[in-house]
């Protein structure tokens, strides 16, 4: 069966319809070798969209991915590579949608990805503390500067996104393009009501995590947690 590739939301970029995602998985679970043996197989079965963030194994993930990247040599047109800001440290500049925290991650994950430029750049969470036009400024100058072409939301309310959008187009700057929610059996008034005027109204594209549950659905946990699995990981047993 070929990859089917998607438009996502109103944007020109085609992403295929199966990402492949580092979270938990990268450091936790696969260092670089069986990291790059997945990524080839993913990429060679058509996927061209990989996912990180900042907070991953505390940036270690997209250390691994840029390595897997720079190793295998991949035409950069060929593939979409994200990353996300929100949770970067424990400092009071490290964290957040500050114009500061913004640029600095968005610096600090290109580094670490050994990419030029971030495909799509997300707002892990929203940030009650900074104004969202703040937040949609510093997107809106890393797209000036080529350093992010796309840039959406991470578990933002259907109000926050309609806000950061309405900002962007009453100040000439560029809107969100997409918002990546949890989406699965256990989740779904998100993407299925919430959100549903902004496919139309605003061309709100969509990028989902955990669509089996962090392995929950897959029914692997009937007889327990295997060995090796994310609930035995200590730092996220709480999948239990």
């Amino acid at each position: 069966m070929d990859m089917q590739y998607r438009r996502l939301g109103n944007s020109g970029l085609q992403v295929s319809a199966l990402s492949f995602g580092s979270w938990v998985t990268f450091h936790f679970q696969l260092d670089e070798s069986p990291a790059k043996e997945c990524m080839a197989a993913a990429y060679d079965a058509g996927v061209n969209f990989f996912d990180n963030a900042e907070v991953y194994a505390d940036g270690e993930s997209e250390r691994i991915m840029g390595a897997v990247l720079a190793e295998m040599n991949w035409p950069r047109d060929s593939y979409c590579v994200s990353s996300k800001v929100f949770w970067g440290g424990k400092l009071p500049t490290q964290r957040g949608l500050s114009r500061k925290h913004v640029h600095d991650a968005c610096h600090a994950a290109l580094k670490r990805l050994r990419v030029d430029y971030l495909d799509l750049f997300f707002c892990h969470r929203p940030d009650i503390d900074t104004p969202i036009e703040e937040t949609v400024r510093a997107m809106d100058t890393l797209v000036r500067q080529g350093k992010v072409l796309y840039w959406g939301t991470s578990e933002w309310s259907a109000q926050q996104i309609q806000e950061a959008y309405g900002v962007a187009r009453a100040c000439g700057l560029t809107p969100p393009t997409m918002e990546q929610p949890q989406y699965n059996m256990l989740h779904r008034d998100r993407v299925e009501n919430e959100y549903r005027p902004l496919y139309d109204g605003v061309g709100l594209g969509t990028t989902i995590w955990s669509p089996l549950a962090s392995g929950v659905l897959t029914g692997k946990y009937k007889d327990g947690v295997p060995e090796g699995s994310r609930m035995s990981i200590p730092d996220y047993d709480r999948l239990k």
